[in-house]
């Protein structure tokens, strides 16, 4: 039976390995439309000597996020925002594998912004044509993305602390996406600002679902 175990770990072993290339591959084109153009991915699959629940083998995850850089483990060199994109990026590439039919992504957008923001809302918007996508966000680009807008606010009473969720209609949207912008400085022009961030995030929507048809 140990023998046999052996035998079938070995053969574990070697479509991991295959299976590695494909996956570096497809993350890095994940990559570098989320703007990481020079990113380096690889999934380092390194056989072992002992056999394990898992067979005989470890997989780590490496990254070089700019160019010229070693790559080194993911989890110790991977800035919040970087972290973020690679997260979402493997969220695409196993979209039709993994099976898991709701995702939730709590401020994903941390440490990014401009270009970088808007492709990772792109990239969460391709996602939510397939499942359910929840996302916490503090960006503009991001919100203005979604079908569905909630605020959420936290206040207190009677030395208690209190979370409250509503929907949001259009102009509920617009005011948000204005106050997310400019802070306590709302005027016409921000909300103005605000509405047409709404229609090209509708126009952005429509040309993702028509390429997906």
């Amino acid at each position: 039976l140990e023998r046999k175990a052996y035998e079938l770990a070995e053969r574990l072993y070697d479509f991991r390995k295959v299976a590695a290339e494909s996956f570096e591959e497809r993350i890095m084109r994940e990559l570098s439309e989320l703007d990481m153009k020079n990113a380096r991915f690889i999934a380092d699959v390194k056989r072992c000597e002992e056999l394990s629940p898992r067979g005989i083998d470890t997989v780590e995850f490496l990254l070089s996020a700019n160019l010229g850089e070693n790559a080194k483990p993911l989890e110790k060199i991977a800035s919040g925002g970087e972290l973020s994109r690679v997260m979402l990026a493997m969220k695409n590439a196993l979209g039709d594998s993994d099976f898991v039919e709701t995702l939730i992504f709590d401020e994903i957008d941390t440490g990014v912004s401009g270009r970088a923001a808007q492709r990772i809302a792109e990239k969460l918007y391709k996602l939510s044509v397939k499942k359910q996508v929840l996302c916490v966000t503090h960006l503009a680009q991001l919100s203005a993305m979604s079908d569905v807008h909630f605020k959420i606010e936290k206040s207190e009473r009677d030395g208690r602390t209190y979370t409250s969720v509503t929907p949001l209609d259009d102009n509920g949207r617009a005011y948000e996406l204005a106050r997310i912008t400019a802070g306590s400085s709302i005027s016409e022009t921000t909300i103005t600002n605000a509405k047409e961030l709404m229609t090209l995030a509708e126009e952005t929507k429509n040309r993702i679902k028509t390429a997906k048809d």
